[in-house]
């Protein structure tokens, strides 16, 4: 059992459960699990994960910014100031998923020759690119970004299954059930200011 794992596991939780309930404090949490997951990836070896913190990092800082100092235009019903859920058009949804299967690839291709020592370079690189893709929705505050952190659970647990972490499976078992209990909340938040 490793004790990064279960910090991991449980600010990940934390964090995802109040960003599904509309707070704003899933940032404060999200800076922590953004910590603990750059030296539990290091452990493991997961490199295009590992990258991908300092990135999440300055989303997360993003996101924060953009939930708490929403625009006029972008306030929700309920609190002035607080950013209000909304979608993407198809044209949108279209792109999002266009640049996440190109970037993908590419990434992939690019960690399998720089970085040999990843176990599954295609399928972390696929993740990487959905995380960010799901961070960036969230930051947004788009009703999208729980489908993406659906798939984003789906593959996790087939990653963390195949390099043998303990909790993280478990926890992206639970993280699926939160983005489809939040994926119907942040519906009705749209619908509220739509």
């Amino acid at each position: 059992m490793n004790i990064l794992d279960l910090i991991s596991a449980v600010l990940g939780l934390t964090c995802v459960f109040l960003a599904g309930r509309n707070s704003k404090y899933n940032f404060w949490v999200g800076y922590l699990y953004t910590v603990s997951l750059f030296f539990l990836f290091w452990d493991k070896n997961l490199l295009a994960s590992l990258l991908l913190q300092p990135v999440s990092l300055g989303i997360n800082i993003m996101g924060h910014w953009r939930w708490t100092h929403p625009r006029a235009e972008e306030r929700s019903a309920d609190d002035a100031s607080a950013l209000r859920v909304t979608k993407l058009g198809w044209t949108e949804r279209a792109l999002c998923i266009g640049a996440v299967l190109v970037i993908a690839a590419v990434w992939g291709w690019l960690l399998r020759r720089l970085f040999p020592a990843d176990p599954q370079p295609y399928l972390d690189s696929c993740l990487t690119v959905l995380i960010l893709m799901a961070q960036f929705l969230s930051a947004q505050k788009k009703w999208e970004c729980w489908i993406a952190w659906i798939v984003v659970n789906v593959v996790q647990i087939a990653l963390h299954l195949s390099v043998g972490n303990i909790f993280m499976p478990v926890v992206s078992g639970l993280y699926l059930i939160n983005g489809i209990v939040s994926l119907v909340h942040w519906n009705r938040l749209y619908r509220k200011n739509d």
